[in-house]
């Protein structure tokens, strides 16, 4: 199934309203679609440089959005996001988190949490969901999410419009570890300048 999905994905891409199918999967992907809206954001590039921009915010935008479809599904469905938290393998952990958000630390390190799964190969949509299920705030996890899903869209499209073919294969080997330092090293950064900054005031 998943490979199925992947490869309809890939033909939405070269479709000729395949901005408005991008839109959509971005969308859903962020609340419950298996397949990354990576797969369809390169192609399009490629095929469409001058509208890297385009494709950039058509994303974002839509992605963000489905993020906050998948923190009132958490948030009023209980049931129906336990059950997708439940698909990708988080449900246990769900309850630690709860009760590490008693704390400053444990919210602050839910930021984290949600950073990186905004722009790492996490999967997102299981921590819109998680952020709903255990009320973190609505607006900051709007905030962190236009910052996390912007960046790492940005970045894709940018490296898809500078590069072309040569970064598809780069993703396709590389890809999901890059990210994933790139998104650590920004929490080290972060968290480095706000102690610092926390220090002195």
């Amino acid at each position: 199934m998943f490979n199925s999905l992947y490869k309809k994905c890939l033909d939405l891409a070269a479709h000729e309203s395949s901005k408005y199918y991008l839109a959509v999967v971005s969308f859903v992907e962020s609340s419950f679609f298996p397949i990354p809206p990576d797969v369809m954001i390169i192609p399009m590039v490629i095929s469409k440089k001058n509208d890297f921009i385009k494709i950039f915010l058509i994303t974002t935008i839509f992605s963000v959005m489905g993020g906050m479809l998948g923190y009132l599904i958490g948030a009023f469905f209980f049931d129906f996001g336990a059950s997708i938290m439940t698909f990708y393998g988080y449900e246990d952990k769900l309850f630690n988190i709860k009760n590490n958000l008693i704390n400053s630390e444990g919210f602050y390190a839910w930021l984290g949490i949600l950073f990186l799964a905004g722009f790492t190969p996490l999967p997102y949509k299981v921590f819109t969901i998680a952020s709903g299920l255990i009320g973190f705030n609505f607006f900051i996890f709007i905030l962190i999410s236009l910052i996390s899903r912007g960046l790492r869209f940005f970045l894709v499209s940018y490296l898809s419009y500078k590069f072309g073919d040569i970064f598809t294969q780069f993703m396709e080997k590389h890809g999901s570890k890059w990210f994933t330092i790139i998104g650590i090293l920004i929490l080290i950064i972060s968290a480095g300048v706000y102690f610092i900054f926390k220090s002195h005031v």
